[in-house]
């Protein structure tokens, strides 16, 4: 039976005169897939699940256990502004189930949905906002992505030196119309890098923000005869793409003395399982080689406004008060991002872990003897997988599968 939802959701589709649902999902390296269907059959994916090849999807299954069934999620259903307004189309981010009606253990964005949950036991709440940096390359007559990028700005420039501001404000425009309220934009540091952050939100609507976003910037850049890449070190000796996670832990009826213990708990749990989580923040071999360059952490380290440092409290108001983790890359899954950094801020809440002093040092530029003072992160990505490997956290922390993919 249709939930009140789904039903007024039909009623959406057919009144909007929409002609197409794409129904959304995320592999396990959270690249976005989609199948598309007439509306028409919409009320029957809702009952019924639409099924798929789940061999042919990373990190799924095999082709002896290959079926599984996506069942979009009413509450995610948004109309694709680059698409025709007569017949249009809509996009639904979905549920994955086997073909028994259980939860898919590899469901990226169920993990998230039920990490909230976790937290939600213990009257704790985490808002994300996120700091998603990309590069815009040219392409040839063909249309094919080169090596060379849009432009040779820097930070902060302006046009003629930035050629990205109309794209960066066609992408910001499409994100609005979608209800996604980017709060800033500019040009980075790199040539033809780009950065555009976004206001904070809940774990399970920021992360489908980030996937929508990324499929925005990608098409707008298409249709500007360029190409978007969110690879972690794009340009050798140039900036890399960072992913920065801005978080803040709230509990409700807290005095400012308790929410400060359990920000301070919560931060240190984080800062504690980093190393353990380094394989799924920076999961390619690429992701190492921006460590420790151009202001991306390479230690275990935090400290107030230092932007050399893993875990940064940026200045703001005391409102606003947030975390700023700055080692993951833009080519991370934003749903197990997100969701490790909130199990290893609750451990640290539970277990009550203590913050290490501030490291008020630029950790980039010092000497090696004082850098030796602060843990190092993974420097490959094998070195990653063998921290986590034996890490009790992780192995207690994500589903089974999802585990064993990171570690193959």
């Amino acid at each position: 039976m249709l939930t009140r939802s789904q039903r007024e959701t039909l009623e959406i589709v057919e009144s909007s005169d929409i002609q197409f649902v794409r129904l959304a999902f995320c592999d396990i390296c959270g690249v976005q897939k989609n199948i598309s269907i007439q509306a028409t059959e919409l009320q029957d994916a809702f009952e019924n699940g639409i099924a798929f090849d789940a061999s042919s999807i990373a990190g799924f299954r095999d082709v002896s256990h290959s079926d599984l069934l996506l069942f979009p999620d009413s509450t995610t259903l948004a109309l694709l502004p680059w698409r025709p307004s007569r017949g249009g189309v809509a996009r639904f981010f979905c549920e994955i189930r086997t073909p028994d009606g259980a939860a898919f253990e590899a469901d990226c964005r169920r993990y998230l949905a039920e990490t909230e949950e976790l937290l939600k036991q213990y009257d704790l709440c985490c808002l994300f906002g996120t700091e998603c940096e990309f590069y815009l390359f040219k392409c040839d007559e063909n249309g094919t992505p080169t090596s060379t990028p849009l432009d040779r700005g820097s930070y902060f420039d302006i046009a003629p030196l930035d050629c990205g501001e109309n794209v960066r404000r066609e992408i910001c425009q499409t994100l609005a119309t979608m209800g996604i309220h980017p709060e800033r934009s500019h040009h980075e540091q790199g040539p033809g890098q780009n950065e555009i952050d976004f206001r904070y939100s809940t774990a399970l609507n920021a992360a489908d923000n980030v996937i929508t976003f990324k499929q925005i910037v990608s098409t707008v850049a298409a249709r500007n005869g360029l190409h978007a890449c969110f690879l972690p070190k794009p340009i050798e000796n140039e900036p890399g793409n960072g992913f920065h996670i801005h978080s803040s832990i709230h509990k409700a009826d807290m005095s400012p003395i308790e929410d400060e213990k359990i920000t301070h708990h919560f931060m240190a749990g984080v800062l504690q399982h980093t190393p353990e989580m380094t394989a799924v923040l920076n999961a390619l071999e690429s992701s190492y080689e921006r460590l420790g360059r151009n202001k991306a952490p390479d230690r275990v380290s935090w400290s107030r406004c230092n932007r050399s440092q893993m875990i940064r409290l940026p200045a703001a108001n005391p409102q606003h008060k947030r975390m700023e983790l700055r080692s993951p890359d833009a080519s991370v899954n934003p749903y197990l991002a997100f969701a490790l950094v909130m199990r290893a801020g609750l451990d640290g809440i539970l277990n009550k872990i203590q913050l290490p002093p501030a490291c008020d040092e630029n950790l980039l530029t010092v000497s090696e003897e004082i850098r030796s003072r602060y843990p190092k992160l993974p420097s490959s990505l094998d070195e990653a997988k063998q921290v986590m490997q034996n890490s009790e956290f992780m192995k207690r922390s994500m589903p089974e599968h999802i585990f064993n993919h990171f570690n193959r």
